[in-house]
Order: structure tokens, then C-alpha cells, then sequence
């Protein structure tokens, strides 16, 4: 049985706040309204003005003053469930703590072809179980295939830049918003600057993959990165910064790693136009004496780099399921819906460089995780880019399969998984705070 994601907010009073860069709210306005909603919005600067102009409220306060303008608001309203994207912004927190539904859209965990829809909280915050069992005994392993959407990034990019030009040149309409990245005109000259090293790149660049699955296959291990700023480090890791988790890396391989095994390190195409760690990364592998065992690349082919590497590295990235897609053994050095015993490595990062070639992806498990993240959590679509045969205004495919699986059982389950996650809300937050601590690993 199909059903429609938004068909429980028939009748309901929805409040759109801040989603991602681009037509996306507009339009999922007109996809509520359909399934029977009464939508309400919030515009916080010039680039959510530009993109949803007409029939939204402006908040023009302080970040002090927003949670008592959004109580106030909720209740005149009568808001019985919050969309939003992105639960690590500070804009939304108030949203988070409130008593309302909270709805919330990010980055798919499946990529390229689906995007997040989830309730209460995504990645570090998601209800997904965490234990191996309720898969294996509860959850089907076959699913419905995607619809494909192609090239997304350029789509994105004519976005992101009129965004952020619309929010620098309408600020004074909001002079007191605080945007949660750097909001300035020069985001312009940022996203240029991407395109220019994105053809840079395909030509310094251009023999590395050719060489690593020739003369390196499988003898190389694999760090992508995340972006600068990604909430995936500053909220749901122990690290400070990429640097940071870099320096761990590569100290953990220096000692650690068999000889004459290489290290190769992935930009994130995102990150292209703001960071560059060529310098670093030759600093610190020329201290451990490892400079010629390290390869930093950017825009190469992902999937034929994962099915070659004798094992991957991740804070947390969507990389993680195509990883597991590859069979490749897997590490994870933050907090991932999919790291369980079963799918990624348990031990340290000390022994996976030794351990990783005799560590088995359980296949099986992984199909049936995927599917049940797919049906639960996922909406087949992009933000920035319509699937054209779609009827819904977003052009996102907003029919999910909830009914291939016993539907009964993995309420209760899911039920005792979130009591027991309830319970461990004082240990979360001291792990979080001993794990802020700078490490210096040696």
C-alpha cells in the first residue's frame, strides 16, 4: 500500500519556517493546500522574501525575541506541526523545544535520488532504530526503485547565488536576522570561484583515478569529507573542524596503517568554493613522515573510488550507505543512523586499518535497513530539481511504500526504542560535552 506523506495534515494548521535555498517551500505550500492543509508562513531575510514573496508573515526581531514571537504566533494560529529545514539551525531551536509536531526536511540519506522527511529530528537526532535485530526480523529486504534525477548541482548553485544576493541586498527590510552560515554578497564570488576550480580540477586531476584503480586498487583506504561548516561536525561529532578530524586520521594511519597502504582524502564538492586543505594535509603528512602515502582529490567518481578502497572513513555522510552498497568496510568516527554492528566497524580507528579487509558487510541487513529508511524516511525528489513526470507542485514523488513490512510490530518496537533513547538523555549530553575535548591522539 502507497500513501501520501503529507495526507496526515489534512484539516491541520501548518507552519512553514525556513527551508532550503531555492522554490522548495512555494511550492510544498501548494502540495499541503492540496492534501486538505491551511498553510502559514514565516520569512526571515531577503532571500526567503524573494522565494516565497507572497501570503508569509516577516520576522523582523532579534534571535532573543523569535521563541515568544513563535509561541505567541503558534497559538493564535493554532500550529499543530512545524516544517523546517535543517534541526541544527538556531533560528529553528525554538521550533525544536516547543510542544508542536516538528517536521523536518534536510539532505537525503540516500543519495543522489531522495531528500529527508522526517519527524522530530534527522541524522544525529533521528527515531531510525539502531538495532540490527528489528531489521532482520521485521523488515523486508526488497524495495520500490527511484525515479533518477540527474545533475542537481547546477540547479542548486543558480539558487544558492540568488539567495544569497537577495538576502545581502534586502537586509535592511531584516537588520537584525542572523543567518546560521556567513550571509554577504561575496557568496556570489564564492560560488564562481567553485565553478572555476571544478574545471581546474578536471584537468590536474584527471589520470588520479585511472592510477589509483591500476596501480592502487584495493590497496588505498578513503576519507570524504564534509563540508566547513556542516552540522555533522559541530553538533554530531567530537571534532572542532575538518582539521581537526583530519589531524586524528592521519595520525591514527601514520601508526597505524600497513605499509605501503595509501590514504586518500576527498574534497566535498560543496566545500569546493570555501576550503582548500592542500597545505595542511602536506604539513601535517610530511611531520609524520607519510607525505608520499597521502592523496587529497576533489571531483572524482565516488562510486568507482569506493568499490577500490580497502576501506572508508566518515564522521557522518550519506557516502556511508553507498559504502555499503560497495560491500566496503566502513568506519565511523561521529554519529550515523546506519552505524550498528552488522553494517559498519565497531572497534577503534586504531584497528580498522588492519581489521578493514576482514570486515564483511552484512549485505542482507543493509537491504533491509535501506528499505525501511526509504519507506519511513524518504522522499523520492530533490530540493532544487522537479522529476518531471511528477503531478505533485514540488515534482517530488510524495507517495511512500509503509506497507510491505508488518506495520503493527514496528510500532511497538519502534515504541521500546524511543522509551529507551528517552532514558539516555544525561549520557548524550555528557558524551557530547567530553567529546568537545581537543584530542591530541598521541
Amino acid at each position: 500500500m502507497m500513501q501520501n506523506a503529507l495526507e496526515n495534515f489534512r484539516g491541520k494548521n501548518v507552519l512553514l519556517l525556513q527551508g532550503p535555498m531555492g522554490h522548495f517551500f512555494r511550492r510544498l505550500a501548494g502540495d499541503l493546500r492540496a492534501a486538505g492543509a491551511k498553510v502559514h508562513k514565516i520569512n526571515f531575510c531577503g532571500g526567503d522574501l524573494f522565494f516565497y514573496p507572497f501570503g508569509a508573515n516577516w520576522y523582523r526581531g532579534s534571535m532573543e525575541d523569535w521563541p515568544a514571537f513563535l509561541e505567541t504566533f503558534a497559538q493564535k494560529q493554532g500550529i499543530e506541526a512545524i516544517f523546517l529545514y535543517g534541526d541544527c539551525r538556531p533560528i529553528h531551536q525554538a521550533a525544536i523545544k516547543s510542544n508542536i509536531d516538528v517536521y523536518v526536511f534536510e539532505e537525503g540519506y540516500v543519495r543522489p535520488d531522495y531528500i529527508t522527511f522526517e519527524k522530530h529530528g534527522v541524522n544525529g537526532h533521528s527515531s531510525l532504530p539502531a538495532e540490527p535485530d528489528f531489521y532482520r526480523e521485521h523488515v523486508p529486504a526488497d524495495g520500490i526503485p527511484a525515479k533518477t534525477l540527474g545533475n542537481t548541482w547546477y540547479a542548486l548553485a543558480r539558487q544558492a547565488i540568488l539567495y544569497y544576493l537577495l538576502s545581502f541586498i534586502l537586509r535592511p527590510l531584516f537588520p537584525r536576522y542572523e543567518h546560521h552560515r556567513r550571509l554577504s554578497i561575496l557568496e556570489g564570488l564564492y560560488w564562481a570561484r567553485s565553478f572555476a576550480r571544478k574545471a581546474k580540477y578536471a584537468y590536474t586531476e584527471r589520470n588520479v583515478i585511472k592510477n589509483l584503480i591500476g596501480f592502487s586498487a584495493n590497496n588505498y583506504y578513503l576519507i570524504p569529507l564534509q563540508v566547513f561548516n556542516d552540522a555533522q561536525i559541530s553538533v554530531h561529532s567530537r571534532f572542532y573542524s575538518v582539521r581537526m578530524f583530519l589531524r586524528y586520521c592521519l595520525n591514527s594511519f601514520a601508526k597505524n596503517a600497513p605499509p605501503g597502504t595509501l590514504l586518500v582524502i576527498k574534497h566535498h564538492p560543496m566545500d569546493r568554493a570555501y576550503s582548500d586543505y592542500t597545505k595542511f594535509l602536506n604539513r601535517v603528512s610530511r611531520r609524520l613522515g607519510i607525505e608520499d602515502r597521502v592523496v587529497y582529490v576533489h571531483d572524482q567518481h565516488l562510486p568507482m573510488l569506493l568499490q577500490h578502497a580497502r576501506g572508508v572513513v566518515v564522521i557522518n555522510s550519506t557516502v556511508g550507505l553507498s559504502c555499503l552498497y560497495h560491500s566496503t568496510p566502513l568506519k565511523i568516527c561521529g554519529k550515523a543512523v546506519y552505524d550498528m554492528e552488522g553494517l559498519t566497524y565497531q572497534g577503534d580507528l586504531d584497528t580498522f586499518w588492519n581489521d578493514a579487509e576482514s570486515t564483511k558487510v552484512d549485505q542482507d541487513l543493509y537491504l533491509r535497513f535501506l528499505h525501511y529508511t526509504i519507506g519511513t524516511t524518504q522522499l523520492n525528489g530533490s530540493f532544487y530539481k522537479r522529476l518531471l513526470d511528477e503531478s505533485s507542485v514540488t515534482g517530488v514523488a510524495l507517495e511512500r511504500d509503509i506497507a510491505t513490512y508488518d506495520l503493527q510490530k514496528n510500532v511497538i518496537l519502534l515504541e521500546n526504542h524511543l522509551a529507551r533513547k528517552a532514558t539516555q538523555p544525561t549520557a548524550e549530553r555528557s558524551w557530547q560535552k567530553r567529546s568537545k575535548r581537543r584530542w591530541t591522539h598521541g
